[in-house]
């Protein structure tokens, strides 16, 4: 089985934050899967089903993003899923709006809800895909993320937003090596 975590923050006043696009990865890898409605569950919205002949659980932690460690971690233990089973989806200031980039482990990269899941988790052996919405143009990181995307980004981060599901489904079938070998190049190279 395999976990696929978008990280966001809840509530209407954060939906089209840089700080959701986590969400949003989650939310297309749903509707393209044809999933049904998402259920409460382990502190996350919650949806199961089938992709590619696997078992697949697409979760959106309801905590906010500095803790959503707690909700990753219930879901691992749940349904008994090891770090190679768990694909973590977030935003990164560090990646230019668009860029996407998958690895299969490494640091926070001072993201604070992926410090909030290996704290809870208690290592960073875990895949995860980040999603470009940056650089900041200042050193008001906070204010950054929880901005909207500037009008001629949005069309960017549609295109990105599908591009990271289709690599989650690529990591669903082929694994982090296949997926960061045809998804971390830049777009067009």
């Amino acid at each position: 089985m395999k976990l696929i975590v978008g990280l966001g923050n809840p509530g209407p006043r954060y939906a089209d934050t840089r700080h959701n696009v986590g969400w949003r990865v989650a939310e297309e890898l749903a509707r393209c899967a044809g999933a049904a409605r998402w259920k409460q569950k382990f502190e996350a919205a919650v949806i199961e089903g089938r992709w590619h002949d696997r078992k697949v659980v697409l979760a959106r932690p309801t905590t906010f993003m500095n803790e959503s460690g707690r909700s990753v971690r219930q879901l691992m233990d749940f349904w008994k899923a090891g770090a190679e089973d768990l694909l973590v989806v977030l935003d990164d200031m560090a990646i230019e709006v668009g860029r996407i980039r998958l690895r299969a482990a490494g640091s926070d990269g001072g993201h604070k809800g992926l410090k909030s899941v290996i704290a809870c988790l208690g290592h960073e052996y875990f895949a995860r895909l980040r999603v470009g919405v940056g650089p900041a143009p200042t050193e008001e990181h906070a204010n950054f993320v929880l901005s909207p995307f500037a009008s001629d980004e949005k069309p960017v981060i549609e295109e990105a937003t599908l591009r990271a599901a289709r690599a989650a489904e690529c990591w669903i079938i082929n694994g982090p090596d296949e997926t960061m070998n045809r998804f971390n190049r830049a777009e067009g190279a």
